[in-house]
């Protein structure tokens, strides 16, 4: 797998302080990547690496490449032009082969006009959708492909969407396509990416033991706006990791010269420089947020905002909990934070639908569950939820279904009927009715609360002792004397 980095401010910025300085840059996560955790090959993507970037609009609206198959820790001329070069947009990527040869077709980034794409992940079942995915696309897409990647096809199908979606991916607008264009675009090109994939036949799928899990880490920009997505093609896997970070400066934290001590300051409320890293650039992991799994984050006019990806692999359940052992056999690593939902840019309080409890998702939610077969880790409500339950909750719960967080209500009036459901869902918990008293308690129960006595006198506690005793009757005459009583007091008297 590969490690890319994303770089949109308001100035230009040396591609040195993103490429080369900081504590974990992209160069060096290139033979150390912290998060790649494939033994087999090491922490390395030295499979090639490659630079873009916007230039000057007089110079057109095209951006610049630089690929080369040398690893990055090594080519010279990287060093040389990232010195002397800066830019307001800036593409990164180092690669780890998955499809292709090491060549520099299948370089990152990839570019058509003002378009530019990257691509940390792979389609799941490429080589049985391959072929139908190119037929697919319109000729020019289909001739425009230069090398054997699954992420340049997948580039070529953004781009044939875009177009008949009515937007010429060739047109280059002065203002570029706008965020909600590509927004849409990326979505759909995911959908067609997912239908492809569900039509691979079950028989093939169960004979060669097809993968059909995608991971989907996308990067797209025209030079104004930037979309990035994180995203796997299951609803019990964590994706690839992705973070981003926001701020007024990217500048080193000490004035000594050669520091390689980067940070984000923060002056104010704006976002002048924003980054979206596959791993942070520096080792101060609470200036980075993580993108949530199966979500597309939007950059446009230094404004971020990251949205779920609705689809029948999003769960809205806080507490559901995906797998990192597919990411793991990838060579990958999902992020630290990936099952805690907190400091995410989500609201969590709003009603979102529960995508695979819709009608047009369950038969095909319960296809994928039936054709997963990779580890999972099972799902437990948390010790938080459980308490005890009465028979009428569990009836109430079958009427009213519960929501995230429960509405205001007002108790009913005196005239209406204290059994009537109301017309607004709410929490179960708020309409739970007291028990219906059991034969088994009928009994007198103990007071509650404060029962402390008044302090008595001696006196007073002596015949209330007597006056609580039973009553003991005198014995009759004939009981006197008798062996049997004899016995029971003194056992060593019984007659033998």
């Amino acid at each position: 797998m590969c490690r890319f980095l994303v770089y949109k401010g308001s100035d230009e910025i040396l591609l040195s302080k993103l490429v080369l300085d900081p504590a974990h840059s992209i160069l060096k996560q290139s033979f150390d990547s912290r998060l790649r955790l494939d033994t087999r090959r090491g922490q390395n993507n030295a499979d090639g690496f490659g630079i873009g970037f916007y230039t000057d609009s007089k110079l057109g609206a095209a951006p610049c490449l630089f690929t080369s198959t040398t690893p990055a820790w090594s080519c010279a001329n990287l060093q040389r032009l990232a010195s002397k070069t800066a830019s307001r947009l800036i593409f990164a990527h180092v690669r780890a082969t998955t499809e292709g040869s090491l060549s520099e077709d299948n370089c990152h980034p990839f570019c058509h006009g003002s378009l530019m794409w990257m691509h940390n992940g792979g389609l799941g079942g490429w080589k049985q959708i391959k072929r139908r995915l190119g037929e697919r696309l319109a000729d020019k897409w289909y001739l425009g492909v230069g090398g054997g990647t699954d992420s340049e096809w997948a580039f070529a199908l953004f781009l044939d969407t875009l177009e008949r979606m009515g937007h010429h991916p060739s047109s280059q607008p002065e203002d570029g396509f706008g965020p909600t264009v590509l927004r849409k675009a990326m979505l759909k090109t995911i959908a067609l990416i997912n239908e492809l994939i569900d039509g691979i036949p079950e028989s093939v799928v169960l004979a060669e033991n097809v993968d059909t899990r995608s991971l989907l880490n996308f990067a797209v920009s025209d030079g104004h706006s930037v979309i990035c997505t994180r995203y796997i093609g299951s609803s019990s896997d964590e994706a690839a990791s992705l973070y981003y970070s926001s701020g007024t400066l990217w500048e080193t934290s000490a004035p000594t010269p050669g520091s390689q001590d980067y940070q984000m300051e923060r002056s104010d409320k704006g976002a002048d420089v924003v980054l979206v890293a596959s791993e942070p650039l520096t080792f101060e992991r609470e200036n980075w947020i993580n993108v949530p799994t199966n979500s597309i984050l939007t950059i446009h006019n230094q404004t971020v905002m990251v949205h779920p990806i609705l689809d029948q692999y999003y769960d809205r359940s806080p507490h559901h909990r995906r797998s990192t052992a597919f990411v793991r056999t990838k060579g990958l690593s999902a992020n630290e934070k990936g099952t805690s939902r907190a400091g995410t840019p989500f609201n969590l309080s709003a009603p979102i639908p529960c995508i695979p409890c819709l009608p047009q998702f369950q038969e095909h939610h319960q296809e994928h569950k039936q054709r997963f077969r990779g580890p999972t880790i099972p799902t437990l409500p948390p010790s938080s939820l459980c308490r005890s339950r009465t028979p009428d909750d569990f009836s109430a719960a079958s009427i009213i279904p519960r929501s995230r967080t429960p509405l205001a209500h007002s108790e009913p009036a005196a005239s209406e009927p204290a059994a009537a459901a109301p017309a607004t869902p709410f929490d179960v918990r708020a309409l739970t009715a007291p028990p219906a008293p059991r034969a088994a308690n009928q009994q007198q129960q103990p007071a509650q609360g404060n029962i402390k006595k008044k302090r008595s006198s001696l006196s007073a506690l002596d015949a209330s002792y007597w006056d609580a005793s039973p009553a003991m009757a005198e014995p009759a005459r004939s009981e006197y004397g008798n062996p049997n009583k004899i016995a029971q007091m003194f056992p060593e008297l019984a007659l033998q």
